[in-house]
This record gives structure tokens, C-alpha cells and sequence, in this order.
């Protein structure tokens, strides 16, 4: 195990996401004031997590029915205000529950 190589890629994963941390607070010394840059700012962090993760949502289980089953849940879920555990555990058990008919039915 070659620690100096180790050290240096911590090094460098600490140096890339400090840059994108920092750099804001060097640049913009003033508080924003453009109501479209404050709101962007704001919703940036949603966005960047959806794009993550809605590819993964469709693609982590067997079958690609109950992998739209369980999103379609969490979908409804969350639009009528439920908690993020209620809606993470009711997609999961809609997904379990659709893998195990599909199974059933020898679809999967």
C-alpha cells in the first residue's frame, strides 16, 4: 500500500471540494441582490441532487416495473406532504411487494 499516493489523492479531493466552497464567499463579498441569481442559488442543490439520483431510482432494482412503482409512491407521497421516512419506507415496500408478484408471475 503506497500511503504517499494515498495522501496526495486525499489531497486533491480536499483541494476540489473546498475550490467550490470557498470560491463564493471570495468572490461575492456583497449580499446578492438579484431576486433570479438568489432564487437560481437556491434551487440549485434540488436540482443537482435529482439529476443524481433519478437515473439510479429506475436502474437499482431487477425489473423496471417496480422500480416505477416504488417512484410513482414516492412521487404521490410527497406531493400530498408526507415525511421522508413515510415515503421512503412505502416506496421501498411497494417495490418489495411488486419484485415478489413479478416473481410470482415469472416476469422477473
Amino acid at each position: 500500500m503506497n500511503y504517499t499516493r494515498i495522501l496526495i489523492g486525499v489531497a486533491i479531493m480536499a483541494i476540489v471540494t473546498y475550490i467550490p466552497r470557498m470560491l463564493p464567499l471570495a468572490i461575492f463579498r456583497k449580499k446578492i441582490k438579484s431576486r433570479f441569481i438568489r432564487s437560481f442559488l437556491a434551487y440549485v442543490p434540488y436540482a443537482v441532487l435529482a439529476a443524481m439520483t433519478f437515473p439510479e431510482i429506475l436502474y437499482s432494482t431487477s425489473n423496471m416495473i417496480s422500480a416505477v412503482a416504488g417512484l410513482l409512491v414516492a412521487l404521490v407521497l410527497s406531493y400530498f406532504g408526507r415525511g421522508l421516512l413515510t415515503v421512503a419506507l412505502s416506496s421501498t415496500a411497494v417495490v418489495f411487494v411488486v419484485e415478489q408478484l413479478l416473481k410470482w408471475m415469472g416476469q422477473a
